[in-house]
């Protein structure tokens, strides 16, 4: 009869030898002193990707949404890549190729140009709010690629949230086309993240965090090389406070907050992880407010609240399941 290994060997992942559509310690939730880390991180990731949004949204008045996005990317891997020579990690294994280039081309690159155009048709608070509809994207397609379950109370909170972007939309009709297309580009934005995401998940049974940030980083900034030339004209006009932002995202919500989220990933579900960003839309109106003075709407502010109710509803959990996870734990 086959010998289950001792709970503590669950804590340490083990070397990249999973096989596909089996349970790997990747997948394996955090215990003992890993849970407090990866929550820390996790922390971390949510306050740094919403400062952000209003770093994006600073910036964009110099540099193009292209030009920016390959600006954020190509100083975020030079920072790996140099962190990652340090600590001698090399190159991942083989099996993780094919998540890393998926999640270089959505998550780093299309999401970052797409975000950044958003970005300037609307607010970074609006922004925030409508981008934080992918932890429910992230929940079904977590449920339809990786095995994840998909309860009744999903499917209710994607209704709620649902609700909410339609009236984030509607609420910035008033402004023209312009506004309408910032909202769907937002939209956009928030599928890029969460197939990104799903598509990240199983790569890091083969690999370390840091090496599926650094490497997807540099496939990012590759599939953006086309605005080089538009990063290098709006480089020489741009204000010093427009340069310093660009450099301030590539480094702190690229370098570390992906880093961060990848290690915090990697010992949790990826419906679950989307659950972390249930605080970025508060904390970038309040930066917004700080920093740019700009506060969204009374009925965005609504829209915004049902689209965060409804991922609160789709990641509660039955008070059974909650008792026997205590216990587990």
């Amino acid at each position: 009869m086959a010998k289950f290994s001792p709970p503590r060997a669950q804590a340490r992942p083990a070397a990249p030898t999973a096989v596909p559509g089996t349970a790997t310690p990747a997948t394996t939730p955090a215990t003992g002193r890993a849970q407090p880390l990866a929550l820390a991180a996790a922390g971390v990731t949510v306050v740094l990707w919403a400062s952000a949004f209003v770093s994006i949204r600073s910036a964009g008045e110099a540099y193009a949404p292209g030009a920016l996005a390959l600006g954020r990317l190509l100083t975020g891997a030079l920072v790996l890549v140099a962190i990652l020579l340090i600590r001698r990690e090399g190159l991942p294994a083989r099996a993780a190729w094919p998540g890393i280039v998926v999640s270089g081309l959505l998550w780093f690159g299309g999401y970052s140009v797409v975000l950044n155009w958003g970005e300037q048709l609307v607010d970074a608070g609006t922004a925030s709010l409508v981008v934080n509809i992918a932890p429910l994207l992230m929940a079904l397609l977590a449920f339809r690629l990786l095995g994840e379950n998909l309860a009744p109370r999903l499917l209710t909170g994607m209704a709620v949230s649902f609700a909410g972007a339609v009236v984030v939309g509607l609420s910035m009709a008033g402004g023209g086309s312009t506004s309408v297309l910032g909202v769907l580009l937002c939209l956009v934005a928030a599928v890029a993240y969460a197939g990104g995401v799903v598509a990240q998940k199983p790569t890091l049974a083969y690999a370390t965090p840091l090496q599926v940030t650094t490497y997807g980083a540099l496939i990012g900034a590759v599939g953006c090389l086309p605005f080089g030339w538009q990063l290098v004209q709006n480089a020489a006009h741009a204000p010093l406070s427009a340069t310093l932002n660009m450099v301030y995202l590539g480094i702190f919500p690229t370098a570390l907050a992906f880093t961060t989220w990848a290690y915090a990933l990697s010992r949790t579900t990826a419906s679950r992880m989307g659950a972390t960003t249930y605080a970025v839309p508060a904390i970038v109106v309040l930066m917004a407010w700080l920093l740019l003075d700009e506060i969204p709407g009374p009925l965005t502010l609504a829209g915004g609240v049902l689209c965060l109710a409804g991922v609160a509803v789709a990641r509660s959990r039955p008070r059974r399941v909650k008792g026997r996870l205590a216990q587990e734990s």
